[in-house]
């Protein structure tokens, strides 16, 4: 995948920078199959953990067609209790695998399962499509042999499969409703390990790590509630007329700025999203004894924060026609922060002239005096500055 100075999913290297965070493994519409292959797995009437996690690798395999191929050095990765005994629970359930799965030579062939109930046309229980099946299994393989996780039981990595699935770095999710109870008992060790930043009774978000793991699932109503009680909160309503007569009387060289921000086709913003950028007036953000810790923290693990993030923003520039957004910044550089220490790292940026910005205009980030400095700067512009600061 091509890198982007947009896509904050990509595994891109910032101009002078270090690697960004991996790419989401996953689309929106893949992490909906992946949650479908875990509430089959579930269903099961299986013993525990072992043949639950088999039986999630070879149903993936299996899912179109109802025939998939499993190696022994398959079987071997998935580090289970007592491999004998998962394979025997799978033929309990009528899936038909031979014995040759147990070979330990290298190069011996895969052995087919068949799984009888995938093989059906009608009332398919996994009606995936061949890029979906593929994508989920790489999926699987990966969640399963992620670094937090690849030594722990195999309960524990069943459970980092299903939390990945079901939940994100960004928010804390409640733990999935099919979560086999063997599981449970493991997630602190998954908070030990990293797979998980935060673990609080049935609440979790998953570390920055393995961001890229996460199934991205649609937001929860509670989570819609909250971000609509927020826009509330804000008094912002959208007024196209108004939105049109504000653009009308500004300077010519801001309605080209805004102008070039609506139609940006990498962006894609909404309307309603340019127009309240612009015309609500910024809040002064309370920076709290927490959050100036945080970024002291954060600040000893990014000595090349300057250069790299204003080289991001002519990258940035380059691709869009505009400069970033707060957001776009910390996304694009891989930082997985708190709103509030995100507002203040891109703030001290600025301060500190690695950034510049026209005054309180959005999207206007570009690289400051100390950057210029180091000789990273805008391309000449072709004419005047456009960008002029509103009264």
């Amino acid at each position: 995948m091509p890198a982007s100075a947009s896509n904050a999913s990509c595994a891109s290297t910032v101009p002078g920078g270090t690697p960004q965070q991996l790419p989401f493994l996953l689309s929106p519409k893949q992490g909906e199959a992946a949650r479908a292959l875990l509430d089959y797995v579930a269903a099961l009437a299986l013993p525990g953990p072992d043949a639950q996690l088999l039986a999630a690798l070879v149903a993936i395999r299996a899912a179109r067609g109802g025939v998939g191929n499993i190696t022994g050095q398959d079987l071997a990765s998935l580090r289970l209790g007592d491999a004998h005994e998962a394979v025997n629970a799978l033929r309990g359930l009528g899936w038909q695998l031979a014995d040759t799965v147990f070979s330990t030579d290298p190069t011996a062939p895969p052995t087919p399962v068949t799984v009888p109930e995938l093989t059906r046309n009608g009332d398919h229980p996994l009606p995936l499509g061949k890029q979906t099946r593929s994508r989920v299994s790489g999926w699987t393989t990966k969640s399963l042999s992620a670094k937090p996780v690849k030594k722990l039981p195999p309960a524990a990595r069943l459970a980092g499969l299903f939390l990945a699935a079901h939940g994100t770095s960004r928010l804390l999710g409640s733990l999935p409703a099919h979560l086999p109870a063997a599981c449970r008992a493991e997630l602190p060790k998954l908070l030990e390990k990293g797979f998980l930043a935060e673990l609080s009774g049935d609440r979790y978000r998953l570390d920055p790590q393995v961001r890229h793991l996460s199934g991205l699932r649609p937001p929860t109503e509670e989570e819609r509630a909250h971000t609509d009680a927020a826009k509330a909160a804000r008094g912002f309503r959208f007024d196209a007329d108004a939105w049109f007569r504000w653009k009308e009387a500004a300077t010519p060289g801001l309605r080209r700025h805004v102008e070039s921000i609506e139609s940006c086709g990498v962006c894609g913003f909404a309307p309603e999203r340019v127009a309240e950028a612009f015309t609500t007036p910024s809040r002064a953000q309370f920076m709290s004894k927490q959050t100036k810790t945080l970024y002291g923290q954060w600040k000893a693990e990014h000595p090349d924060r300057g250069p790299q993030v204003a080289a991001f923003t002519v990258a940035f520039r380059a691709e869009h026609g505009h400069g970033p957004s707060f957001r776009q910044v910390g996304d694009g550089m891989g930082w997985d922060v708190p709103h509030q220490l995100r507002w203040f790292i891109v703030q001290r940026l600025l301060a500190n002239d690695w950034l510049t910005s026209t005054g309180t205009v959005p999207w206007t980030l570009r690289p400051g005096t100390a950057a210029q400095e180091q000789g990273i700067t805008l391309p000449r512009p072709r004419t005047a500055p456009v960008v002029a600061q509103r009264s």
